[in-house]
């Protein structure tokens, strides 16, 4: 099974309070569909790096629900830190990586921009990929002066107008980069030296902006009592990891000094790795030779871990899911009875409709899988919207727009297996004998998901304050 997955990392001003990382963890992962892959937090540069997956929509709304937290719980007035900063939420990137491309990302980027600037009063610019303006694809360009620069800055000067939000700084949580880039890998150097001047002239020496390697970005600091030199490395196919650590270890020794070791913060694609093993061993075919990438290549998909999943406690993947991938399973029955008739000399005649069915069939199964994960992903926006205080007046409205957005892709359920329904009538009476009971239970699967899917259109529409609103919904 594959579906929609795009990796979101945000940055926090945070690497000291235990209860504040907490609270941002607890608001990501309290979103249906997230899967929370990393936390680091570091207290020198006084930030923390979270990393997750989820569907697209699901990370959206992770990435504002912590956003909310950062919000109310980060003074920048109080905040120093050796990490440049403008933001409670500094930046939050999205990043494509499975089923979603990187104008998904970007779209995705302004939609919670948008939002974001709206709701929590927030200046935000949109940077890399997302950028609506040139000067803005690059994060130091943005940030240049930091939290007190742009307090200054923002109101007074055009250039510094936010893309959303106010045009004033927030006056405690400042103001947040959003975009969609391609992986970066936070990378970190240190020194046997104290000297931060040394970590600055390496710098230098090896990021873009100074003449150095293409796609990397450094700066020089001391942390933990070594001077570090402290790099994104905005693509790693363009320059790898093993590259970089080449340079900074050259300059570094024409500077007189060694290298103590080496750190990543967040997560690297396992290639990036695998990359430098293969130079340092001269060994151009290693992806070919990994153990456990043959065995998850052996394996497949999980089907169990998901009925576990819809097994467990939580409320999410629920009946609606199991609704689409009923439909899926019906798109497939189908298909594979089409499979069975096409080429048989005995169903020469219906093989050109027979063709017909396959193809669409196959559309069907795969937008009918993709719903099985926004379903859950769906029902996120309902869960943020029922923890809006119940003295705010704008809560009973939040909560029907948040369960009409819930109902509509059950909706779209509906009408799937709806057409999955009829081409298994089709096929089952043009298509090979032999395989008609497959295609009968296409058909009950079929009729199940169309039933499942009304089943939560209407446990929705339930719930609305606004019963006339929900009432246009009901097939």
């Amino acid at each position: 099974m594959t579906s929609a997955l795009v990796e979101c990392v945000p940055n926090f001003s945070e690497g000291r309070d235990r209860a504040t990382i907490d609270a941002l963890r607890d608001a990501i992962t309290a979103v249906p569909g997230v899967r929370l892959l990393d936390v680091q937090s570091d207290g020198e540069h006084h930030r923390s790096v979270f990393t997750f997956v989820a569907p697209p929509d699901a990370a959206a709304e992770a990435a504002f629900q912590a956003m909310r937290i950062a919000s109310a719980r980060i003074d920048l007035t109080k905040h120093r830190g050796e990490h440049p900063r403008m933001g409670a939420t500094d930046v939050v990137p999205f990043v494509p990586v499975q089923d979603v491309t990187m104008e998904d990302c970007a779209a995705l980027a302004r939609k919670l921009a948008e939002r974001a600037g709206k709701e929590l009063q927030i200046p935000i610019f949109l940077y890399a990929k997302a950028a609506a303006r040139p000067e803005r694809e690059r994060l130091p360009d943005i940030r240049k002066g930091e939290f007190e620069g742009l307090r200054d800055r923002i109101g007074s000067d055009s250039a510094a107008d936010p893309d959303f939000g106010p045009q004033r700084i927030h006056p405690t949580a400042g103001a947040t980069a959003i975009g969609a880039r391609p992986f970066l890998v936070a990378y970190n150097v240190y020194l046997d030296t104290t000297d931060v001047a040394t970590a600055k002239q390496i710098a230098r020496d090896v990021r873009t902006s100074s003449g150095g390697l293409p796609a990397v970005q450094a700066s020089g600091f001391q942390v933990d009592g070594l001077a570090q030199v402290s790099m994104n490395l905005l693509d790693i196919d363009v320059t790898p990891p093993a590259a970089v650590f080449a340079a900074v270890e050259a300059s570094a020794r024409r500077l007189g000094v060694g290298i103590n070791r080496s750190e990543l913060v967040g997560l690297i694609p396992e290639r990036a790795l695998l990359g430098a093993a293969a130079a340092a061993l001269k060994l151009p075919d290693a992806g070919d030779h990994i153990l456990e990438a043959k065995i998850r290549e052996a394996s497949g998909p999980s089907l169990d871990g998901w009925i576990d999943a819809l097994a467990g406690g939580a409320p999410t993947p629920g009946g609606g899911s199991a609704a689409a991938l009923a439909g899926a399973l019906a798109a497939a029955l189908v298909a594979m009875v089409s499979h069975l008739t096409i080429g048989k000399k005995a169903y020469a005649a219906a093989e050109g409709r027979a063709r017909e069915i396959l193809e669409e069939a196959e559309r069907l199964r795969a937008e009918l899988r993709r719903l099985v994960d926004e379903d859950a992903a769906a029902y996120a926006g309902v869960t943020a919207a029922s923890k809006i205080p119940k003295d705010d007046p704008t809560r009973a409205r939040a909560i029907d727009d948040a369960l009409v957005a819930a109902c509509r892709t059950p909706a779209d359920v509906a009408r799937r297996a709806a057409r999955v329904l009829a081409l298994s009538t089709e096929i089952a009476r043009i298509g090979n004998r032999n395989a008609v009971s497959d295609a009968r239970v296409a058909e009950y699967l079929a009729e199940t998901a169309i039933k499942g899917a009304v089943e939560n259109i209407k446990v929705n529409v339930a719930g609305m304050s606004d019963k006339k609103r929900g009432e246009a919904l009901l097939p």
